[in-house]
């Protein structure tokens, strides 16, 4: 059984912190985990990213993380899903998992009318139809450790884009970001989205089927103070 959490609205570090120590602590027996959340405005800079794409992030914090990629902004109005995944159990590879998470995000739009696809040259998900074909929907930035998977997707449905200007976002001069707002005639609600997408990435992975469970506030912030805590020590 996969287990998935709907953590709402929290800050940035608290969640990469829980995560992260989450992916230290499990073993073999641990269950795959899905946490679908909404992050308060951030920046957040990939471990490979580079200075010169941060353009004038102004009053929005900038965080140094473990993942792959470049600087992306995370805010309310944006749902990020991080799979926590055994990549090793699940015999999935991390190519395979990019792939899934595209794939999903794909369906995802398809239902709710959005047509949308990968790219080969730059992870993430685009539009392919209408005047805003080309513009990205989707950005994805994981890290593996132990074999197993952490941080994971963001999809923009009804949020401020205004700071994707004051970045290169993923590293490319001019990218222009895209949301599900701009698009429909009535935006779905934050959780039609992450169910949606849940269900597609499940199926696409060949998962079992989840069980959505909350996450105690208490553990979160147990965990969070436990990876701080290494990360001092």
């Amino acid at each position: 059984m996969t287990i998935v959490r709907n953590l709402a609205r929290r800050d940035y570090e608290t969640v990469w912190h829980a995560m992260s120590r989450y992916t230290d602590l499990r073993d073999e027996n641990s269950a795959d985990e899905i946490w679908c959340v909404e992050h308060q405005p951030v920046f957040t800079q990939g471990q490979a990213g580079k200075a010169e794409h941060l353009l004038n992030t102004g009053d929005i914090p900038v965080v140094q993380v473990d993942r792959g990629g470049q600087v992306t902004y995370h805010g309310p109005g944006q749902l990020v899903v991080y799979p926590l995944l055994d990549l090793r159990r699940g015999k999935i590879g991390v190519r395979n998992l990019v792939t899934a998470l595209e794939n999903a995000t794909v369906a995802m739009l398809q239902v709710f009318g959005i047509a949308a696809a990968p790219r080969a040259d730059a992870p993430g998900v685009y539009l392919t139809e209408g005047p805003q074909s080309g513009n990205k929907i989707a950005s994805i930035g994981l890290r593996v450790r132990r074999g197993c998977s952490f941080h994971g997707i963001a999809i923009n449905i009804d949020m401020d884009l205004a700071p994707f200007l004051r970045i290169n976002p993923c590293g490319y001069a001019g990218m222009q970001m895209v949301q599900m707002v701009e698009l429909l005639p009535q935006v779905p609600t934050w959780k039609q989205v992450a169910e949606n997408f849940v269900r597609e990435l499940l199926r696409t992975l060949e998962l079992s089927p989840a069980e959505w469970q909350p996450l105690e506030d208490t553990l979160l912030a147990q965990l969070s103070a436990e990876q701080q805590e290494l990360n001092n020590g």
